[in-house]
């Protein structure tokens, strides 16, 4: 087990007794964009940012529980596959362990929104259609913040996917985000 997460549902407690997710925890060393080097520190950062009066909180653990911890099996260097990517594992695992669909879906799709900014010059349609493929755009959106809030992430991906999804509303007539007081 792991002495600082206290699970919050019977859910969460099923997943933690899982070796896979623990192992999954213990893995990685500081490297860039996740200084704090295990994926379980990650984890707990993530965690700890995660309101206790958040309407999302339990789907946000659930999210925050999973998203990186098939990193352990992934194969950098390699050509895409869904058996190497760790977000297709994660929603996979996520499936065995009966956690809601919704989830699982959003799980699969955590880190397409930085691939869009890195590696496609942030394109904005195709940005929104990544987003459309999610069965809870809120959440998804929600969920990709709270991850690119962490220590050793590039704030100029947060900063563009903030305004990238901004509500209308909050845009002045040119389509750029208007700061709120």
């Amino acid at each position: 087990m792991i002495e600082w997460f206290v699970p919050e549902s019977d859910l969460e407690h099923r997943l933690l007794e899982d070796p896979e997710l623990q192992r999954g925890w213990a893995w990685g060393s500081p490297r860039h964009g996740h200084p704090e080097g295990a994926v379980g520190r990650h984890v707990a950062q993530m965690l700890d940012e995660i309101a206790p009066d958040d309407p999302l909180r339990r789907d946000l653990r659930l999210l925050t529980l999973l998203h990186d911890t098939f990193k352990v099996n992934a194969r950098e260097g390699l050509p895409y596959s869904p058996d190497t990517d760790h977000a297709q594992l994660a929603k996979r695992f996520a499936e065995r362990h009966g956690c809601p669909k919704r989830i699982a879906d959003t799980l699969a799709l955590h880190d397409a929104p930085y691939w869009v900014w890195h590696r496609r010059g942030g394109d904005l349609e195709l940005l929104e259609q990544v987003l459309s493929w999610a069965p809870d755009r809120e959440l998804l959106i929600r969920f990709v913040e709270l991850d690119a809030a962490t220590l050793g992430k590039d704030p100029a991906f947060l900063e563009w996917f903030r305004a990238a999804t901004a509500e209308p509303s909050s845009r002045d007539g040119d389509g750029a985000r208007v700061k709120r007081p």
